[in-house]
């Protein structure tokens, strides 16, 4: 199984989680993130355009590192893939999706919410998960508490994040990048507001710059 340790996700520390309609406004869209200095997205299965919106995005912008979200079904996984996806990303552990991305060395990056799912995942060699909703779950706290008996997983934290608590998660030791769907939110989208798009990018980038500096303070 490929470990997202190894892969430039490690860097990111935000991913944008986006939810699209409009195929023909990927390129713009990957504009702005590489603009705003964040260049990654994560693309959710929750349209029928996610799989073009995948390959656009791809293709315009080769030096975004790209992944699907929202992965339910193998079927699924399998459209990401061949669409240009680097990784997955799902909600949930699902063990037929995990199985499918571990025999085709996929990155796969499966959502827990309890130390059980955690274990479950570790057992399986998983070291990068998704913890989903963490600010319903328990925010940072939850995070500081799963560091104790689980200190080699990294997590990416997802459902709540926002510019007011991104420094809290980003200085957190335990977490590699946070998803985040408020810098190209469906409206923000629909309206083809890619200039508000590109200064929230800057505005993460900014506060990420801040929370690792203050992280590798702290070590």
């Amino acid at each position: 199984m490929t470990d997202l340790r190894d892969d430039p996700l490690t860097d990111a520390g935000l991913v944008p989680v986006i939810t699209m309609d409009r195929v023909d406004d990927a390129g713009l869209l990957a504009a702005a993130l590489v603009e705003g200095g964040i260049p990654y997205a994560e693309v959710t299965f929750r349209t029928p355009a996610a799989p073009r919106v995948i390959d656009r995005m791809r293709s315009e912008s080769p030096q975004m590192m790209v992944g699907a979200g929202t992965v339910l079904t193998v079927e699924q996984a399998d459209r990401a893939v061949r669409a240009g996806a680097q990784y997955l990303v799902s909600p949930a552990f699902d063990t037929a999706v995990v199985s499918w991305g571990e025999e085709r060395s996929v990155p796969i990056i499966p959502g827990v919410a309890t130390a059980t799912e955690v274990n479950t995942a570790w057992q399986r060699g998983l070291r990068t998960l998704k913890l989903f909703p963490v600010e319903q779950l328990g925010g940072v706290g939850l995070l500081q508490a799963l560091r104790g008996p689980f200190p080699d997983i990294e997590f990416v934290p997802t459902g709540g994040i926002t510019p007011h608590n991104l420094a809290n998660y980003a200085r957190q030791p335990n977490v590699v990048a946070c998803g985040g769907s408020w810098i190209a939110s469906r409206e923000a989208l629909s309206g083809r507001k890619f200039d508000d798009i590109l200064a929230a990018a800057q505005e993460a980038s900014k506060i990420l710059r801040r929370a690792r500096e203050q992280r590798s303070e702290a070590r």
